[in-house]
């Protein structure tokens, strides 16, 4: 069974404009007041704010994919995937997160699993062959959740 969907992170989403308009409201503020600095170290602040906000625009979309044989998922563009051999999953079930797991890529020692989510509470964990505990983010759980059972099946 084939699955695509992406889920949108609103928090994210809303986090990343915020910063952008500080951002901007910094950089016109300073472009205001008289040189104190070189350009070099200018060009090296707009830098690094822009890298900000790509990587916070980054965790603002995750997209999962079942196709015939992997497990897929991507932050926002494809800056972050993983992918997991079908064949690999044992077990895949819906479950919710703790409000303190976070949202965005995050390792949790115990348990010892790790966390792929954008928004939201509701997760689907997968066990792995080797042990390993992934919980992957989505808006629409019992769907996913469907998907995997159906495909690790075959």
């Amino acid at each position: 069974m084939n699955y695509k969907h992406t889920q949108i992170g609103y928090p994210m989403l809303s986090v990343t404009l915020a910063v952008l308009v500080l951002f901007a409201r910094i950089h016109v503020m300073s472009a205001a007041e008289p040189p104190s600095v070189d350009s070099g170290t200018n060009l090296l602040v707009t830098s690094i704010m822009v890298l900000i906000l790509f990587v916070l625009a980054s965790f603002g979309l995750l997209q999962v994919i079942i196709d015939g044989k992997y497990l897929r998922i991507k932050f926002g563009c494809g800056v972050y995937k993983k992918k997991f051999l079908l064949n690999e999953i044992v077990s895949a079930k819906t479950v919710k997160n703790h409000w303190y797991y976070g949202w965005g890529i995050r390792v949790w020692f115990w348990p010892k699993m790790w966390i792929y989510n954008v928004s939201g509470f509701d997760v689907v964990e997968i066990k792995l062959k080797n042990g390993k505990t992934y919980r992957i983010g989505t808006d629409e759980p019992e769907k996913l959740e469907q998907a995997m059972l159906n495909s690790i099946k075959k």
